[in-house]
C-alpha cells in the first residue's frame, strides 16, 4: 500500500544554464567588437597611406643623406663619395638624384661647387648606399659637404 516516494532529480540547475548563456553572449559581443576595431584600424591605415601619396613629391625634403664620406682617387685629383641615402616618403620613389658638393678652404672661402647626378632609383621608405664621383678635387680643401638638390619622382 505504501510506496516509497521517488525523488525528482533536476537535470541541471536553472542558475547554471543562465550562467552559461551569459558567458556565451559576452564572448560573442567581445568577438564582434574585436573584429570591428581591427577593421577600423586597417581602414584608417589605408586612408593615411592614401593621404600621404596625394601630396606633391618633394625630393629635397624626402631624400636624406644619412652618411656621406669623401676620399680621393689614387692620383688625388678626383673626389669619390660614399653616400647612404634614405627615402622618407611613404608614397614616392625617386630616380636621377641630383646633388651638389661644396669644397671649402681653410679661410672659409668656397673653392669649388660641383653638381652631379646619381643614377638608379630609391623606392619609398628605402635606404640605399651609392657612390658618386666629382671630376676634380681642389687643392687646399679643408672642409667639404654634400646636399640633395633634386630628383625625378616616380608615379605612385
Amino acid at each position: 500500500m505504501f510506496e516509497t516516494p521517488q525523488e525528482v532529480k533536476p537535470s541541471a540547475s536553472k542558475g547554471l544554464r543562465i550562467g552559461i548563456l551569459v558567458m556565451a553572449v559576452t564572448c560573442a559581443v567581445g568577438v564582434y567588437f574585436l573584429t570591428q576595431s581591427t577593421t577600423n584600424k586597417q581602414a584608417s591605415a589605408a586612408a593615411g597611406a592614401t593621404a600621404q601619396v596625394k601630396g606633391d613629391a618633394d625630393p629635397v625634403r624626402d631624400l636624406k643623406i644619412q652618411r656621406a664620406t669623401m676620399s680621393k682617387d689614387r692620383n688625388g685629383t678626383m673626389a669619390v663619395w660614399a653616400v647612404t641615402l634614405e627615402n622618407k616618403s611613404a608614397g614616392y620613389g625617386y630616380s636621377n638624384i641630383k646633388y651638389e658638393t661644396t669644397y671649402i678652404g681653410a679661410d672659409d672661402k668656397v673653392l669649388m661647387v660641383n653638381q652631379g647626378t646619381i643614377a638608379g632609383t630609391i623606392g619609398p621608405g628605402e635606404q640605399k648606399s651609392v657612390q658618386a664621383n666629382d671630376p676634380l678635387y681642389p687643392a687646399g680643401t679643408a672642409r667639404y659637404r654634400m646636399k640633395i638638390t633634386g630628383a625625378t619622382p616616380a608615379t605612385p
